[in-house]
């Protein structure tokens, strides 16, 4: 008799369960559109709970297939609370996207103890927390994937969007690579994808007209990137046939950081 593959089970048992946080809007509102899509059953999780539940609701009204649930990914506890409701509500997750951010546009030398601590604790002691508990819950079951998004702001230094958002996710991508060698030899495969500057609704809400045109003019493609694109990268990374790739971290920033 050959030995069961844990994947195939899953695949018999029905659609698979992914869990994004900071699902509500943005990058992990339009993750969870592009997984749902893609036939996943999908817990949008956010610190806003009604924004989570109302972006479920735009996706499937009758709840059978998305849910949005609150979670403070700074609550390692939360975690368990928000797997132990998937577990019973579904029966598993195989998929944890940690999304959630938090961002302060501070001066380098202006930054205080407080406003540190509590970009760091959203950005990256969240992510820990995520892949802590359902990495665990992963590896009990031998098959799992956890994509990580980390930042360009990570990888070059960047202050633009804060030192301490910039720190934060340069440990997602060093949290993602100890994560990866830790869960691999039990079927889990963990990665990060690094976006650039997205077009999403807050940016252009927020950034005048003139300076998103400057922003762009240093892009070497000339322009923003385009969140759905990330998010299919993430679904790729999610998918049962990704254990080929694991601690990696996938760029999408057009160009303006090349290695």
């Amino acid at each position: 008799m050959s030995p069961r593959d844990p994947a195939t089970d899953e695949a018999a048992a029905g659609p698979r369960v992914a869990l994004v946080t900071g699902a509500a809007r943005g990058l992990g509102g339009v993750t969870a559109r592009r997984l749902h899509e893609h036939g996943y059953r999908v817990a949008l999780t956010d610190l806003d709970e009604d924004a989570a539940v109302a972006a479920a609701a735009a996706l499937d009204p009758t709840g059978d297939s998305a849910i949005g649930l609150g979670l403070d990914v700074r609550d390692k506890a939360a975690f368990g609370v928000v797997r132990d409701t998937l577990t019973d509500r579904w029966g598993a997750v195989h998929v944890l996207v940690n999304n959630a951010g938090h961002s302060k546009v501070e001066a380098l030398m202006d930054i205080e103890p407080d406003s540190f601590s509590s970009v760091v604790s959203t950005n990256l002691n969240g992510t820990f927390f995520g892949c802590q508990v359902l990495g665990a819950h992963f590896a009990e079951r031998g098959h799992g994937r956890i994509v990580n998004v980390a930042s360009l702001a990570g990888q070059n230094g960047g202050t633009a969007t804060g030192a301490h958002y910039a720190a934060a996710k340069g440990g997602v991508a060093t949290l993602t690579k100890v994560f990866a060698r830790e869960l691999g030899p039990r079927g889990v495969t963990v990665n990060a994808v690094s976006p650039g500057p997205q077009d999403l609704p807050v940016v252009r809400e927020s950034v005048p007209a003139d300076q998103l045109a400057r922003i762009e003019a240093t892009i070497p493609v000339r322009k923003l990137g385009r969140p759905e694109f990330v998010a299919d990268m993430i679904v790729l990374l999610a998918a049962e046939h990704a254990d080929a790739v694991t601690g990696a971290c996938w760029d999408a920033n057009g160009g303006l950081f090349m290695r």
